[in-house]
């Protein structure tokens, strides 16, 4: 089985916990990821099946997109609501003091990885540190957020949730944090839904409930995404029948036999690779120095050459 199957992930599942029922629902190996979600996060996952892991090193860092419970009035450990408490605070706040200090946190910022987190210092996860009881000195990071909205916040519990898009690498937990510091309060995140990531959405997706059923029926199959729908942000391309055998085999495309336009002879420009017979075989990449479209990643079944 190859593709893309996009999972609606259940609290307190690990990633790998998916993948592992994945596996046994889907009766293929090889399934990967294309990035973690923390147990207490819900919402998109999607999984690499088959030839489709050979995408995970090549899928663009694209936008994420979340929908976020926080709670002000008190810090944890973990920056969210699974961890221990360590300070608390009786400072009240109103709507509209928070929506004053959310432009603080829009477009491009710096922040401090939470020590509960796979950031790594001198080799060693953070968390691992962090269980041990330890903390270090960690570097800011750049990241960008590109929406913050408050969807609601209630005054008498001074919780709320907010709508986050932003970039890859983004800690949700730390801007929920931060945002209590900026109200000279503490804050920590109640709730996580990934609503969008990879170029998929929640209404892509299945729950592993969905999935556990169309297995049993054997119709698993038909909610599994073509590889190519993780490249559609990169050109088409078809070939000829003679050129779409040499690529598959390995072999670079003369640019000047291609249909790729003089404008889109840029070096290093991607193309998604068809067949006459519309089949996906994979990614070339344009290298103006050879002339050639050279390949960069195959997915279809690879064909030997006729003597």
């Amino acid at each position: 089985m190859n593709g893309v199957i996009v999972i609606d992930k259940p609290q307190d599942f690990t990633s790998f916990d998916v993948v592992a029922v994945m596996r046994r629902l889907c009766g293929e190996r090889k399934i990967g990821h294309t990035g973690t979600l923390d147990p207490m996060a819900t919402g998109v996952l999607p999984l690499l099946l088959g030839k489709a892991t050979r995408a995970a090193s090549l899928l663009d860092d694209t936008d994420k997109e979340y929908e976020a419970g926080f709670q002000l009035g008190y810090s944890t450990d973990t920056l969210d609501s699974t961890g221990t408490t360590c300070k608390e605070s009786k400072v009240s706040v109103n709507k509209e003091q928070v929506e004053a200090v959310l432009p603080y946190f829009r477009g491009n910022i710096l922040q401090l990885p939470p020590m509960y987190s796979a950031v790594q210092k001198n080799g060693q996860r953070l968390y691992t540190l962090a269980r041990q009881g330890i903390e270090v000195e960690r570097d800011e990071r750049p990241v960008t957020v590109h929406q913050l909205q408050l969807n609601k916040f209630d005054e008498n519990t001074q919780s709320g949730s907010m709508t986050i898009r932003c970039s890859k690498g983004t800690y949700i937990r730390t801007i929920c944090a931060d945002i209590g510091d900026r109200l000279g309060s503490f804050g920590v995140m109640t709730s996580l839904r990934r609503t969008q990531a990879a170029g998929f959405r929640l209404c892509d997706a299945v729950t592993l409930d969905e999935a556990k059923a169309l297995s049993a029926q054997g119709t698993i199959a038909q909610k599994v995404l073509p590889t190519e729908s993780l490249f559609l942000s990169r050109p088409a391309l078809m070939v000829t029948q003679a050129q779409a055998q040499r690529f598959q085999n390995g072999g670079a495309l003369s640019l000047d036999r291609t249909s790729i336009l003089p404008r889109e002879k840029e070096d290093g420009l991607t193309f998604r690779v068809f067949s006459p017979a519309d089949e996906f075989l994979g990614l070339g990449a344009v290298e103006l120095a050879k002339g050639e479209l050279s390949v960069l990643r195959l997915f279809c079944e690879h064909h030997t050459k006729i003597h």
